[in-house]
C-alpha cells in the first residue's frame, strides 16, 4: 500500500499541476481580466525583487567574466573578453539571475498567500459564489511574474554587462575599445530574444508552481511551510530543465 502510495501520488501531483496550467490558459482568454490585481502583484513583485536581482547579478557577472577572462589570458585572447561577456549575459546570466530572486521571493510569496487563503477556506468561498479562483487569482499572478521577469532580465543584462567592462577593465586592464568591439562579435538580436523569452518562460513557470502548490496546501499552517518551501525547490528544478530545453532548441535550430 505504501508503495503504490508513492507511486500514485506524484502521478497525481503531476496531473493537478496540468490540469492547473490548462485552466489558467484558457481563463488568460476569459474577460474581464482582474486588472486591479494584476497591477498589485506587479507591483509587489517588482518591489522584493529587484534589488536583490541587481545585488546578485554584479558578482554573478564579475565571476564569470573573471573565470572567463583567466582562460582568455592563458591563450593570448584577453581583447575577446567582452565577446563572452556579452554571450554569457544576454542568454544565460540575465534570466537565471532574474528566476531565482523572482522565485526566492515573489513565488514564495504568491504560494504563501493563497495556502493562507486555501486553509480559511476563502477559495471555496469564492467558488460557492461563483467566482473562478483561477481566473480571479491565479491568472493575474502569473502574466505579474511573467511581465516583472522580462523586465527584470534586461535590466540585470545591462547591469551584468556594465560590471563586466569595469571589472575586465579597471581589473584585469583590457583594452575599453576591445572589450566594447567585442560585445556584438558572436551576440545579436536572435541571442537577445533568447534571453526574454527564457525569462519569460521561467517567471511564468515559477508563478504556476507557486500557485499550485498554494492552492493544493492541506494540514493547516504547517502544509503552507511546507508548500513554501517546495515551490522554491521545484521552481529552481523547473528553472534548470527550461533552461538545457530552450538552449538546445535554440542553437540547434540556428544550425
Amino acid at each position: 500500500m505504501v508503495a503504490v502510495d508513492s507511486v500514485v501520488k506524484p502521478l497525481r501531483s503531476i496531473g493537478g499541476f496540468y490540469a492547473l496550467a490548462m485552466d489558467t490558459l484558457v481563463a488568460l482568454f476569459t474577460r474581464p481580466l482582474a486588472w486591479r490585481e494584476f497591477f498589485l502583484q506587479t507591483w509587489f513583485v517588482a518591489r522584493v525583487a529587484i534589488l536583490p536581482t541587481l545585488l546578485l547579478a554584479i558578482p554573478f557577472t564579475v565571476l564569470v567574466v573573471f573565470t572567463l577572462n583567466v582562460l582568455l589570458h592563458e591563450f593570448g585572447a584577453a581583447d575577446f573578453s567582452g565577446t563572452g561577456a556579452a554571450n554569457a549575459s544576454v542568454t544565460e546570466i540575465g534570466p537565471i539571475v532574474t528566476v531565482l530572486v523572482v522565485a526566492g521571493t515573489g513565488a514564495t510569496a504568491m504560494c504563501a498567500d493563497l495556502g493562507a487563503r486555501t486553509i480559511r477556506d476563502e477559495l471555496d468561498a469564492l467558488r460557492v459564489m461563483g467566482v473562478d479562483p483561477v481566473h480571479r487569482l491565479v491568472v493575474p499572478r502569473v502574466l505579474a511574474a511573467t511581465l516583472v521577469a522580462v523586465s527584470l532580465v534586461s535590466l540585470v543584462t545591462f547591469v551584468g554587462l556594465a560590471g563586466s567592462f569595469s571589472f575586465a577593465v579597471f581589473v584585469q586592464h583590457v583594452t575599453p575599445g576591445a572589450f566594447a568591439a567585442g560585445l556584438t562579435l558572436f551576440t545579436g538580436l536572435p541571442d537577445i530574444l533568447l534571453g526574454l523569452v527564457k525569462g519569460a518562460l521561467f517567471g511564468l513557470s515559477a508563478a504556476l508552481i507557486a500557485c499550485y502548490k498554494g492552492m493544493s496546501v492541506r494540514k493547516g499552517p504547517q502544509g503552507v511551510g511546507n508548500a513554501v518551501n517546495e515551490t522554491v525547490v521545484y521552481s529552481f528544478i523547473a528553472l534548470f530543465v527550461i533552461n538545457i530545453i530552450a538552449t538546445a532548441v535554440y542553437y540547434t535550430s540556428a544550425k
